[in-house]
């Protein structure tokens, strides 16, 4: 069975998916952009704001869920440029204080409204 997770403390999809997925245990987090949820608007062109958007946004899934950053067992970052890898890793790396989730990190040409990060998360 299938289960849709969805919350106002994260940004609305911005196209027909869901914000999460739970599936047997687990749950799929979709990529998240820098987006306010509460503006519905980018945050500033920076890269450590937009990670420390993403990661919140990322967390209030995770609540959504009854989770918590402990539960992330794998996680993909698409950056714009991986000259932002030491930026990204020292707020990213805060976020998980005990085992670190399995993690890939890929430069990508363009990301969704030329955001600078998006991150997908899988949790169980």
């Amino acid at each position: 069975m299938k289960e849709r997770i969805n919350t106002l403390k994260a940004p609305k999809a911005i196209g027909p998916y869901s914000q999460a997925v739970r599936v047997e245990g687990f749950l799929f987090i979709s990529g998240l952009l820098p987006i306010d949820p509460k503006s519905g608007q980018m945050v500033e062109m920076e890269i450590r704001s937009q990670t420390l958007q993403v990661m919140n946004n990322l967390v209030a899934i995770l609540e959504a869920a009854s989770l918590e950053t402990s539960n992330v067992v794998k996680t993909t970052i698409f950056l714009k440029d991986l000259n932002y890898f030491n930026e990204v890793n020292e707020i990213y790396g805060g976020f998980f204080k005990e085992i670190p989730p399995a993690r890939s990190c890929i430069e990508v040409s363009r990301l969704p409204k030329d955001a600078l990060i998006e991150i997908e998360a899988i949790a169980r």
